[in-house]
């Protein structure tokens, strides 16, 4: 019997020897190359080469190198693999039947910087936090393996393993059995588009990148290439381990307008198709996200209507339109976002740009979205992520530029508005801590690189390089912990609330979770500043403006309502309402 917990793909070595190492030091072990061009140790290993023992490879008189499909890295990408039998977890979820991304709630979330601990198992502590504001899913930022001790996670260069800083695999089982337990899905972020800087070493294997150019982060993967067969199984595998071997529930798949792929049948789509595989045989959903820049609906049109047949994607038009009509920053890619118009045609179309100009890019860009048919819920929206909050220059939150009654109105239109919701953790109760670049890169000149580069970026801006936080010192990152105890504060405390009320709202109303584009209108004021969204029979009226004002409103109850003063509604006749300053109403 072949022994495949040693198996590796190494199609032009000519040598490869398994390296074992124990307290009592390592050994070294031929392997066979079979016809597949995946080499096995030539003779069979005991079964008590396991758990506790380190292994790696030596290929061609090099290394040894860590697996490519490590599922565990107790000593970092540079240290020896060890193996981590799944199996051996005794799931608690056997109820859990799964949930549907339609009619749901995202929450964004990176473990280092969730929990002042920064680990899996401090995250679960915090779940019922998560519930008490009516969560469905929880997306985790990238935890595979990744060289030095914290970064946002996209310079993961061992797909395979759970970075061992966060609690390495074993605590991840046990973070997506809390979730379910509690009813919350777990949709984990992947990066599929290029490799970390430090600790790659799938080269030394074979052909895993593309000869072509790498793309802005990094090496590109060699998807349509010579030998990319295996390499895009490394690929496919990967994401059915996350939601097969850990129970994980989706994947948002990150920028997937960088994935170089010619061949007839693109890679997302034959993952598309094997990931309904795996959904029939565990009879639950599984969800695919793609984070994509190309406004192409293409990514989330079913197979059978000649698409790639992915379950959602992320929609950028939506926080543009959003953040422009609140801060009025109008600097870069938020130039054609200035006019109400603008939000008014994200809210009703899905994209800004569906085949128009775009000024930031200098062409035209995207493609129109067929609202007839396609779902609203296949577009995440969000008025702060990861990337939104991160890539300035400071990190700094909405919450560093707009009063409570702004951060009120941007809840409301992402919660109750016609796409799937998506809050970044600490949105909720306006936290004050930024969201900052950090890194720990441990090679002092890629430190020194990667800091230099995040100035001059930001000098290019216009941007004091004097203000610009330093990736690598330990401080960017601990300023970027959430504060658990902001909760507790009045101000936080009436945010929180707020929210809260807003996700009771949302399950207890058809109208908001209707996902047919049909059934949402807006009408706005370019010049006194306010917009009236109408999801059925519930409306949401926004006061933009510095000043109150009447705005016409069709007669109902006022079911929500939040203002910087806390006096946002009044009701003055049948046909309108007095709004006050940077206020929310939300009428039924």
């Amino acid at each position: 019997m072949m022994d495949d917990r040693f198996a590796v793909w190494a199609p032009a070595a000519a040598t490869v020897h398994l390296v074992l190492g124990d307290a009592a030091g390592q050994t070294e072990h031929e392997m066979r190359r079979g016809d597949d061009a995946w080499w096995r140790p030539a003779v069979g290993l005991s079964a008590s080469a396991s758990a506790t023992v380190d292994y790696g490879f030596r290929v061609d008189g090099r290394g040894p190198f860590a697996d490519p499909r490590s599922r565990r890295q107790p000593d970092g990408v540079h240290g020896l693999s060890q193996l981590f039998d799944t199996d051996q977890h005794v799931w608690a979820d056997g109820a859990w039947t799964g949930r549907q991304l339609a009619g749901s709630m995202i929450y964004e979330m990176h473990v280092g910087t969730f929990t002042p601990e920064g680990t899996l198992d401090a995250a679960i502590a915090r779940l019922p936090h998560l519930t008490s504001i009516g969560v469905d899913f929880v997306e985790v930022l990238p935890v595979n393996a990744f060289n030095g001790t914290h970064n946002w996670g996209y310079d993961g260069v061992l797909w395979y393993a759970v970075h061992e800083g966060y609690g390495g695999p074993a605590a991840y089982q046990r973070f997506v059995d809390a979730c379910h337990l509690v009813n919350i899905g777990v949709i984990q972020d992947v990066v599929y588009n290029h490799l970390g800087p430090s600790g790659n070493y799938l080269p030394q294997y074979g052909p895993y990148l593309s000869d072509a150019a790498g793309n802005t982060w990094g090496d590109s993967l060699n998807l349509d290439g010579h030998n990319s067969e295996p390499v895009r199984r490394y690929i496919i595998d990967n994401a059915l381990m996350w939601l097969g071997d850990y129970h994980v529930d989706g994947l948002r798949i990150d920028a997937v307008h960088a994935l170089r792929d010619d061949r007839a049948i693109h890679l997302l789509e034959e993952l598309a198709v094997e990931v309904a595989v795996l959904s029939a045989a565990e009879g639950r959903p599984l969800t695919l996200i793609a984070e994509s820049d190309l406004n192409d609906p293409r990514l989330i049109t079913p197979r059978e209507a000649n698409g790639y047949g992915l379950d959602a994607q992320w929609s950028d038009d939506f926080h543009h339109a959003v953040h422009v009509a609140l801060t009025r920053e109008t600097t870069g890619y938020y130039a054609d976002f200035e006019p109400l118009s603008a939000l008014a045609k994200v809210l009703t179309q899905g994209f800004m740009h569906d085949g128009t100009f775009s000024s930031f890019r200098d062409r035209n860009h995207g493609r129109r979205i067929d609202t007839e048919h396609m779902p609203t819920s296949r577009l995440v929206v969000a008025s702060q992520n990861h990337d939104q909050i991160g890539n300035r220059a400071i990190g700094d939150r909405l919450t560093a530029q707009l009063d409570a009654g702004q951060l009120a109105i941007a809840a409301a239109l992402t919660l109750l508005g016609p796409y799937t919701p998506m809050l970044f953790m600490g949105e909720e109760w306006g936290a004050s801590t930024p969201w900052q670049f950090f890194t720990s890169h441990p090679e002092p000149e890629l430190g020194e690189a990667t800091a230099k580069g995040r100035i001059a970026e930001f000098a290019r801006m216009g941007w004091d390089p004097a203000v610009v936080p330093d990736p690598q010192d330990p401080a960017t990152f601990e300023r970027s912990k959430l504060d658990w105890a902001e909760i507790d504060q009045p101000q936080h405390a009436r945010m929180l609330t707020f929210y809260e009320d807003l996700a009771a709202l949302r399950r207890s109303n058809a109208d908001v979770t209707d996902p047919r584009f049909a059934s949402t209108t807006v009408e706005y004021d370019e010049t006194d500043a306010w917009l009236r969204l109408r999801r059925g029979q519930t409306q949401i009226v926004v006061n933009f403006a510095s000043h109150a004002q009447s705005l016409p409103a069709a007669p109902g109850s006022v079911l929500l309502a939040f203002s910087t003063d806390g006096h946002p509604v009044v009701r003055s006749n049948a046909d309108s309402i007095v709004l006050a300053p940077h206020a929310v109403a939300v009428l039924g």
